[in-house]
C-alpha cells in the first residue's frame, strides 16, 4: 500500500502521520511544499514527491492516476524498475477535508472501488466506521482499491530510520475543477470532532448536579467552548441522558479523536471513553476523585466539583448572563 498525502504549502493534513504508518512507511507526498512537509512526518520510510500546482481535486486526480500508470503500471503496464517495491498496489488517504475531496476523485480515475471512513487498512480491504462509529463493517476487495483513513484511528510509531526520498515529475493534466477561494477555518460548534484541537468534555460529574442541571451545564459548556475555540464532546452517559447529540460521543461507541488540548469535566475515565480518546497533546481532568483514571493520566488534575469550575469559568470568561449570576 501506498499512502497519498496532500499538501498545501508545505503543511501536512490531519492524519497524514498515521496513514503513513498504515502503509508502512510509504508515501507519495503531493503539491506545494511537499519535500519540507515530509521531514515533519516521523512514520516516513520511502517517500515519493511531487511537486504539484495549486490544489486542484480533479486535475490532481487525473495528474495522480497518469502518474501511476506511468510509474507503477496499475493498468498493467509495471515498470520493471519499480516491481520490487509494488507490483499490485492500494492508495490509503487521510479522512481530511482534502483527502476526502481527493479520494473519490482518484478511485473514479483509477477505475477501482473506494472504502470511505476507514479505522484499519489491510491489503486485501478495510474496517469501515458507519453510522456514527457504532457499527464496524469489514470489507474484502479482489485487487487494489483507494481508502480513507479516519484521523485517530491509528497509530503513529516513529520509523526510526532516514526515509528514502525519490522526486517524481509531475505531469498536468486540464480537468473541469471548482476554484478554490478561499479555506476558512473550521467552526468549533460544527467541526467533526476527530478534527476538533481543543476539547471540553462533558461527562456523569457534571451533568448530575442539582444546579445547573445536565443540560443547562452542557448549554454552558458550548459558550465556554465559544470563547476559547474549543469544541464540545461528551461521555455515552452525557448523550444517553439527552444532554448531548450523540455525534458529541467520544469513546469505542463513538467518535475517535486526538486534540491538542483536552479537558474532561467530571469524567472518571471509564475504558470505553478512554479508547476514544487518542494521545493528546494536553490532558486536563477536572474531577473530585484524584485517584480516577482520567486524572491518573492527566497532564494536569483539578481536584474539585466539575460544575462549579464550571460556572466560575463561564462568569469570568463569558459573563454572568451565562450562569444566571
Amino acid at each position: 500500500m501506498i499512502a497519498i498525502i496532500p499538501v498545501r504549502d508545505g503543511v501536512l493534513p490531519l492524519g497524514a502521520d498515521e496513514t503513513v504508518a498504515e502503509s508502512s512507511g510509504n508515501a507519495l507526498l503531493i503539491g506545494s511544499g511537499a519535500k519540507a512537509a515530509g521531514a515533519e512526518l516521523t512514520t516516513l520510510r520511502r517517500c515519493w514527491v511531487m511537486a504539484a500546482d495549486a490544489y486542484a481535486p480533479a486535475a490532481w486526480a487525473s495528474g495522480l492516476a497518469r502518474n501511476m500508470d506511468a510509474y507503477w503500471g496499475h493498468r498493467g503496464r509495471l515498470d520493471p524498475n519499480m516491481d520490487a517495491y509494488w507490483g499490485a498496489w492500494s492508495a490509503v488517504l487521510p479522512a481530511s477535508p482534502d483527502g476526502r475531496d481527493l479520494a473519490p476523485r482518484l478511485a473514479f480515475e483509477l477505475g477501482v472501488p473506494l472504502l470511505a471512513g476507514a479505522i484499519a487498512v489491510t491489503e486485501h480491504g478495510a474496517q469501515l466506521a458507519r453510522w456514527g462509529s457504532r457499527v464496524i463493517d469489514e470489507v474484502e476487495v479482489d485487487g487494489p482499491f483507494v481508502a480513507t483513513l479516519l484521523p485517530g484511528a491509528g497509530g503513529t510509531e516513529p520509523a526510526g530510520v532516514a526515509p528514502e526520498i525519490t522526486k517524481l515529475r509531475w505531469e498536468a493534466t486540464q480537468a473541469m475543477d471548482a476554484e478554490v477561494l478561499d479555506v476558512l477555518p473550521p467552526d468549533p460548534r460544527t467541526a467533526d470532532l476527530a478534527e476538533a484541537p481543543r476539547i471540553l468534555a462533558a461527562g456523569a460529574g457534571l451533568t448530575r448536579g442539582n444546579a445547573p442541571s445536565g443540560s443547562d451545564a452542557v448549554a454552558m459548556l458550548e459558550k465556554l467552548g465559544e470563547a476559547l475555540s474549543a469544541s464540545i464532546g461528551a461521555t455515552r452517559v452525557v448523550t444517553d441522558a439527552g444532554h448531548a447529540d450523540y455525534r458529541r460521543q467520544i469513546g469505542t461507541t463513538g467518535v475517535v479523536v486526538n486534540p491538542e488540548l483536552y479537558v474532561a469535566f467530571g469524567i472518571s475515565g471509564a475504558a470505553q471513553h478512554i479508547g476514544g480518546l487518542g494521545s493528546p497533546d494536553n490532558l486536563v481532568s477536572v474531577n473530585t476523585d484524584p485517584s480516577c483514571p482520567m486524572t491518573a493520566r492527566s497532564d494536569l488534575g483539578i481536584v474539585t466539583d466539575a460544575t462549579a469550575l464550571l460556572v466560575e469559568l463561564a462568569e469570568r470568561l463569558v459573563g454572568k448572563e451565562v450562569t444566571g449570576g
